[in-house]
């Protein structure tokens, strides 16, 4: 991909307000030896990474749904109400999806993925030698340059297998058109650029929320660890639950930042406040700064969020002042039943879903509350609150997993997996669950994680990916009582069995005629 141009960012505040707020404008047709001529080049440069490359898979319309979401309509566990006309979408639900009947979408994907990698490989290159940056905003820059470079071949990695790995800018024709790496040497890479990121980027122990949002050495941590995780279940299966333990649990001590889980508010003591549970504070805000490690940012004026159009199914915009809602991300039974429906509070109405739309007596099918924007839906159509992409929840859960993989089952990994857990379980003794966790054994304890995963992280778009690093499918003999299957062979809700070559997505067509490296199609499609 040859980038002509640098897209140049509007900064609609200074760089260290908490309200800041990174936006694209293109302002220049430099080449970019030209361009990195002055800091704020180099920091416009790094700034078009907060919007292009893996931010962009939270990015979508209101029927199409986001990127992120094909994996949860391939697993049966959701599904979109205009799944007829988005034919991304039906074909991911019925397992049909090849490099033909959805390869304009996936071609998309493909292009900004890479996108945010060549820019990131620009600000890589040519930072360094840009003048009157100090040493610091050297370091820092190239470290959230490096952040971006990795969580886009994250993303392209898990999406596709082996890619082609680039890590030079553009600048001629030559070896346009590259093979494929192995999945083993873009897992080098991904892991190469954040521990380079954590130890020399500099980068701030505050959370991006109090960092002016701009990204943080918890939030490469975090990320890593997960990737650790990811690298030592299938495909790769490269045994890294040391490290990913390791590096959770120094965020979880405090090394790269002070983060800890939002509590519920209390009405009285033991009696709490359904409207301020955990799970409301949380919806209510724009982010949180002390369980959100990294967020993508919306900003009502200038970019929007599309989440809150998902939270009510079709037919109730003239209940609320959005045009068009619409169910992309609508939850199945089978996945509901996920939750112990008495017990568990995420399981409860206007905690992570509602069915009824307030002050009337209309009902609808279970649909995402976590995203309801209060005055969005009923003031200004209009929402600017982030979206949490790696969160506390999620590094506790590493924790819990990767400890228990490496060590055994022990009282750090039930104390990490009880507070997700006895958050969830709100009136169940934190003791009680603390017993039931420490007489299990490792595969016992390992599904028990699994299990919360599947729960705790919907919204954060994790499930797919878990079902493919442990190719073990959640299903209930009774609601909120769960157990493992095979992926592979897996009956889905929609009826359709899950494959082998379902572990990934097919290659694009046109990307496959354009790069003639490539080869043929991607994992049996």
């Amino acid at each position: 991909m040859k980038i002509k141009y640098i897209l140049l960012l509007l900064i609609v505040a200074s760089l260290s307000a908490c309200s800041d707020f990174l936006d694209e404008e293109p302002l220049s047709e430099l080449a970019s030896d030209q361009f990195f001529s002055e800091p704020d080049q180099a920091y416009s440069a790094v700034n078009s990474l907060y919007r292009t490359g893996a931010p962009n898979m939270t990015d979508g319309g209101v029927y199409s749904g986001m990127p992120v979401m094909l994996g949860a309509y391939m697993s049966g566990f959701f599904s979109n109400e205009y799944a007829g006309q988005e034919l991304h979408v039906s074909n991911t639900q019925q397992l049909t999806l090849n490099g033909d009947n959805i390869g304009d979408y996936l071609q998309g994907r493909w292009r900004e993925l890479y996108l945010g990698i060549s820019r990131a490989n620009n600000a890589i290159k040519h930072i360094p030698e840009t003048p009157g940056l100090s040493d610091e905003e050297r370091s820092q820059l190239i470290g959230e340059a490096k952040f971006f470079r990795a969580y886009a071949y994250y993303y392209l990695v898990r999406f596709f297998g082996p890619i082609p790995l680039t890590t030079e800018p553009y600048n001629s024709l030559d070896n346009l058109y590259l093979e494929r790496s192995s999945v083993a040497e873009v897992y080098a890479l991904i892991e190469s650029d954040l521990k380079d990121a954590l130890e020399n980027g500099g980068l701030s122990t505050a959370t991006m929320v109090n960092n002016g949002k701009r990204i943080t050495a918890g939030a490469v941590a975090a990320l890593l660890s997960e990737v650790y995780l990811t690298m030592s279940g299938a495909p790769l299966n490269a045994d890294r639950y040391g490290d990913a333990a390791g590096l959770a649990q120094d965020i979880i001590n405090g090394v790269y930042g002070t983060y800890s889980l939002v509590q519920h508010d209390e009405l009285n003591p033991g009696e709490l406040d359904f409207g301020n549970s955990a799970y409301n504070k949380i919806r209510k805000a724009d982010a949180s700064a002390e369980e959100h490690i990294y967020i993508k940012e919306f900003d009502a004026a200038i970019a929007p969020s599309t989440f809150p159009r998902y939270s009510y199914p079709t037919g109730f915009s003239q209940d609320v002042l959005y045009d068009i809602a619409n169910g992309a991300y609508q939850p199945s039974s089978s996945f509901l039943d996920l939750y112990d429906p008495v017990n568990d509070l995420r399981a409860q109405e206007k905690q992570y879903f509602h069915t009824t739309l307030e002050g009337t007596n209309k009902t609808f099918p279970p649909s995402p509350y976590i995203w309801h924007d209060d005055e969005a839906m009923f003031d200004t159509a209009l929402s600017g609150k982030d979206q949490a992409m790696l969160s506390y929840a999620d590094v506790l859960l590493i924790a819990a997993e990767a400890i228990t993989k490496s060590s055994g089952v022990n009282a750090d990994a039930v104390n990490y997996l009880s507070q997700v857990r006895g958050r969830a379980y709100w009136n169940t003794d934190i003791t009680t669950i603390n017993q039931s966790l420490s007489g299990l054994d490792v595969n016992e304890f390992v599904e028990e994680v699994w299990v919360e995963r599947h729960r705790e992280l919907v919204f954060e778009f994790q499930n797919w990916f878990d079902i493919v690093r442990t190719r073990k499918f959640p299903v209930t003999s009774s609601p909120g009582v769960v157990s493992f299957v095979n992926a592979v062979g897996h009956v889905t809700s929609q009826g359709k069995v899950i494959e082998e070559k379902h572990m990934l997505l097919p290659l694009p067509e046109q990307e496959i005629q354009r790069n003639p490296s490539l080869g043929t199609d991607n994992n049996g499609y």
